[in-house]
């Protein structure tokens, strides 16, 4: 009797693991064959390339937001320096595409270590005002130094270069290219998920949830915050790079505020205390944002309402209501 019992919650464990393993394949299998089945269902390539894309981006602000507790609505600057550090490099330096992304994610990702100690020197709301007034910061130098980013009309001149591999080259139309941007969301999953399992991951959570706690026992917080808060502007910046090299296009709106809050969006409507849940919302946005923007100017009233009724009825995001109604 005693032995049944005590089987009871190991039972529920390994069932809980192997729904997840298994839920995590068929993720992986979808991801997989993406251009043979979408079109079949009405998308195309590029919606899912740029699904991915905005989910390596919100994976990296919910680094901050989900598991550090630190509301950032300036994250879309350093999507926007990767976007314009990509493009930069192609025009100015060499086409490559490799070297492009790497130019973009190095630039954002600078710029997120040298604004992380500024901007942990304040908390709550005003953590997330002085990440909205660096991001500004960032938008005006845009759209003023005209020489370089090409101001409000946005940087052009560049495009999406063939891949290099020894002496073959490689055309990327849409499929291919989505591939591309499949194997970096694979490589961001996998250092998330690593850093998420190790000491310091488990660091970040203690942040959020009690920091006074934290430093009586005379952990850096600040430091574990910027650590946080540098690792999630990379992830972002890479984002952002991969978004030019699919639009050909950087433009000041990348670094704008608006997208910022998109990014909070889809973290808040994924489920911004779970893994795959800047994914599910990634999907869900961009899904939503292409249907309704095809039949309607006013298409972010109806973004705002989604999420509005997120907020409502899926307060832990809609992954997590997922995984409480598969508890009970």
């Amino acid at each position: 009797m005693s032995s049944s019992i005590e089987t009871k919650p190991q039972a529920a464990r390994h069932a809980s693991t192997n729904g997840r393993v298994a839920a995590s394949v068929i993720i992986w299998v979808a991801l997989l064959f993406v251009p043979f089945w979408l079109p079949m269902v009405g998308g195309y390539t590029d919606l899912a390339s740029r699904a991915l894309i905005y989910a390596i981006a919100a994976s990296g602000l919910n680094l901050v937001l989900g598991y550090t507790g630190g509301l950032s609505f300036g994250h879309a600057a350093y999507f926007g320096l990767g976007a314009y550090g990509a493009g930069l490099c192609l025009i100015y330096i060499a086409p490559s595409l490799p070297l492009a992304i790497l130019a973009g994610t190095v630039l954002g990702g600078i710029a997120g270590i040298l604004v992380g100690p500024m901007a942990m020197k304040r908390k709550g709301i005003y953590f997330a005002m002085i990440t909205i007034a660096f991001g500004q910061m960032f938008y005006f130098i845009a759209v003023r130094w005209n020489g370089l980013t090409g101001g409000e009309d946005g940087l052009t001149g560049f495009s999406r270069v063939p891949l290099h591999i020894g002496a073959q080259t490689i055309p990327l139309g849409a499929d291919r290219f989505y591939y591309v941007v499949l194997a970096l969301f694979a490589v961001v999953m996998a250092v998330i998920w690593q850093i998420l399992r190790s000491p310091l991951g488990h660091s970040f959570v203690a942040v959020r949830e009690n920091t006074t706690r934290l430093r009586f026992l005379g952990v850096a917080v600040d430091k574990q915050i910027w650590v946080a808060f540098a690792i999630s502007t990379f992830i972002t910046a890479l984002a952002g790079a991969l978004n030019a090299m699919l639009t050909g296009f950087a433009s000041p709106d990348d670094l704008g505020w608006q997208l910022s809050g998109s990014f909070v969006v889809i973290c808040v409507l994924g489920g911004m205390r779970s893994f795959w849940g800047p994914f599910l919302g990634a999907i869900i946005y961009i899904v939503a944002q292409d249907y309704l923007s095809s039949i309607t100017q006013n298409w972010m009233s109806f973004i705002g309402l989604i999420f509005v009724l997120a907020v409502l009825f899926f307060p832990q995001g809609l992954l997590g209501f997922i995984k409480a109604r598969t508890r009970s």
